[in-house]
């Protein structure tokens, strides 16, 4: 089993910055690709950004191309998402993904609890 806790949520003025963390606990070698799924209220769960087992490859939601960067540092067991430019569309709650196979997805085996993002306008 793997254990993902997020943390770096929080309220925001528009045009602002955050950094969201997600550590992983557990079974860490099965991990693969991790990622960033988020879901606002009355909305479906998205993706927001994904990256591969090595940190070298990535993909981004057309929403947050631009403005938001992924990485992961495998010595920590992390994953980060910094977040620029917010905007009130992007309030929602985000959650830390992690699975064994090469992508991720809502079908994904880990999932951390979420952290909320509010973006003031």
């Amino acid at each position: 089993q793997v254990q993902l806790v997020e943390s770096g949520g929080g309220l925001v003025q528009a045009g602002g910055s955050l950094r969201l963390s997600c550590a992983a606990s557990g079974d860490t070698d099965c991990i693969s690709a991790m990622g960033w799924f988020r879901q606002a209220p009355g909305k479906e769960r998205e993706l927001v950004a994904a990256v591969s087992w090595n940190g070298q490859q990535s993909l981004y939601g057309d929403s947050v191309k631009g403005r938001f960067t992924i990485s992961r540092d495998n010595t920590k067991n992390a994953v980060y998402l910094q977040m620029s430019s917010l905007r009130p569309e992007d309030t929602a709650v985000y959650y830390c993904v992690a699975d064994p196979r090469m992508v991720v997805s809502k079908d994904s085996d880990y999932w951390g609890q979420g952290t909320q993002v509010t973006v003031s306008s």
